[in-house]
């Protein structure tokens, strides 16, 4: 079933954060689905109990230009089908008003996200408000970003700089928007902090705290590019130096202080890249593409359902499911 955003975090806040997960192919779709529903591979048992989630599938601009938009599209929509009690929002990650409105034309999507945080503050809040006045004819959710993210991811290239509060509760009540992307310390990419450095609690604090009643955050740049990963990657060849991500022990604080969206791209990357490394390294005479494929997607599966746990979002589809009924 898909849903909007809003739907998802009406249910979340405070209590835990839904993950948004990006996709690009097959494999990570059939993954992401199985993982929030608790099937690692299509020979689980359907007696035993399974932690489920809701969940949000993010499709970027550089995941629609991958190929052609309309097989990602037609991709989710036959795991809907497959997988009919999964409750999930399809989220356009990263939009510029262009994209934007080509989503919202397309009756596909149910929530957009419109960056406009390179721009000077009063003309972030003069396109955010134009698309947030257009998606809402539709019934879709809108989420904005304030402040910038560090790093580089896809074609999304930034230097930090917080979200300040006060501008937050402004920005919010002239854009109209329905989530908002604060900027607490993260950043894009496998190689997130050169030291110690974590979220910025007491912003997001700050930020709640000048907000409206249950106003949902956004956590962009979230990967905890775990050290598992990176080792099994660079003992198949690969050459990941000095990367860091968001400790996944922070996720919950964030959530139980209103960030209901943690957004999660890094991390599926280094999964296959790690598989898919060592499956060539292993079995060199191999020419199928299918045999790595699996071993991802069971993998992915595994990998999500352990994220689910760490956002808090595990086991709460049902009641997710009931709210939505009333």
């Amino acid at each position: 079933m898909i849903v909007t955003t809003k739907q998802l975090f009406a249910h979340a806040y405070g209590k835990y954060a839904v993950g948004a997960y990006n996709i690009n192919n097959l494999e990570q779709t059939v993954g992401l689905f199985r993982g929030n529903l608790g099937k690692s591979d299509s020979n689980s048992d359907p007696t035993k109990p399974t932690v489920s989630a809701p969940f949000i599938i993010q499709i970027s601009r550089g995941a629609r230009s991958y190929s052609d938009k309309r097989f990602l599209e037609a991709m989710i929509r036959a795991a809907e089908e497959v997988f009919p009690e999964a409750i999930f929002a399809v989220h356009l990650d990263h939009g510029t008003e262009e994209v934007c409105y080509d989503c919202i034309s397309s009756g596909f999507y149910s929530s957009v996200m419109i960056d406009a945080s390179h721009e000077p503050f009063e003309k972030n809040i003069e396109i955010t408000k134009r698309v947030t006045d257009r998606a809402h004819e539709k019934g879709i959710s809108v989420e904005a970003e304030l402040g910038q993210l560090g790093g580089i991811e896809e074609d999304i290239v930034g230097s930090v700089c917080l979200t300040e509060p006060d501008q937050a509760a402004e920005f919010v009540a002239k854009s109209g928007c329905d989530s908002l992307a604060v900027a607490i310390g993260t950043s894009h990419g496998a190689f997130k902090f050169s030291g110690s450095q974590g979220l910025r609690m007491d912003r997001i604090a700050e930020i709640k705290n000048v907000l409206s009643k249950n106003f949902p955050m956004v956590m962009h740049g979230s990967s905890s590019v775990p050290k598992e990963w990176v080792d099994r990657i660079n003992a198949a060849g690969g050459q990941m130096k000095g990367s860091s991500g968001v400790d996944e022990n922070q996720y919950l604080p964030a959530a139980k202080l209103g960030v209901c969206k943690v957004n999660i791209d890094t991390d599926g990357r280094l999964v296959w890249c790690a598989i898919h490394r060592e499956a060539f390294r292993d079995d060199p005479a191999n020419f199928d593409l299918r045999p790595p494929g699996k071993v991802f997607i069971k993998a992915y599966a595994d990998y999500i359902a352990h994220k689910n746990s760490k956002l808090g979002s595990g086991g709460q589809l049902e009641s997710l499911r009931a709210s939505l009924k009333k």
